[in-house]
C-alpha cells in the first residue's frame, strides 16, 4: 500500500462539481492499494499516519500526534503506476477494484476508530482534489518498504 501524505491547512474533494469531503488543518492522504495488500498493510499505514509528528506543536506535546486534526482520504490507484517499460503507465500492480475499495475503507475505519475525523472522496470516481500544502510537507508511506 502506498500513501502520499500531505500536511495541509485545508483540503476538499469534489465529484461532478459537488463537494463530497472537506477538512481544515490536517493531512490529505492519497491511498493506492497494491495487489497482495491485506490487513497488515492497513495496520501499518494507520499506525504511521496516527503517529507522525508533522505539525509544529508536536515537538511541545509528543503524546499528541494528530489530536483534533483531520484526514482527507482519497483513493488513487495511479500511485502504483509502472513506467519501467516505456511511457505508457502499467497499472498491473494495482489491486482489483473490489479488494482495493475494501482496504481503502479499512484505512478510513482504522483512523476513525482511533478518534480521527476522516472525510473522503468517492472510490472509483473522477475527483477534483484541492488542497493547500502547509510547509510544504509531503511524505511517502509504503507498507512494502519495511517489515510490518
Amino acid at each position: 500500500m502506498r500513501v502520499i501524505l500531505q500536511r495541509v491547512s485545508r483540503g476538499e474533494v469534489r465529484v461532478a462539481g459537488e463537494v463530497v469531503g472537506r477538512i481544515a488543518e490536517g493531512y490529505v492522504a492519497l491511498i493506492g492499494v497494491e495487489r497482495g495488500d491485506g490487513d497488515g498493510d492497513v495496520a501499518y499505514i494507520c499506525r504511521k499516519i496516527l503517529g507522525l509528528r508533522l505539525f509544529p506543536d508536536d515537538l511541545r506535546n509528543l503524546n499528541q500526534a494528530l489530536g483534533a486534526r483531520a484526514v482527507l482520504a482519497i483513493s488513487q490507484f495511479t500511485l502504483l503506476a509502472d513506467l519501467s517499460r516505456g511511457l505508457r503507465p502499467s497499472f498491473d500492480r494495482a489491486a482489483e477494484p473490489a479488494a482495493a475499495q475494501s482496504l481503502y475503507e479499512a484505512v478510513i475505519a482504522g483512523l476513525r476508530a482511533a478518534g480521527v475525523t476522516v472525510a473522503s472522496g468517492i472510490f472509483g470516481a473522477s475527483m477534483e482534489v484541492e488542497l493547500v500544502n502547509q510547509g510544504p510537507v509531503t511524505i511517502l508511506l509504503d507498507s512494502r518498504s519495511v517489515s510490518k
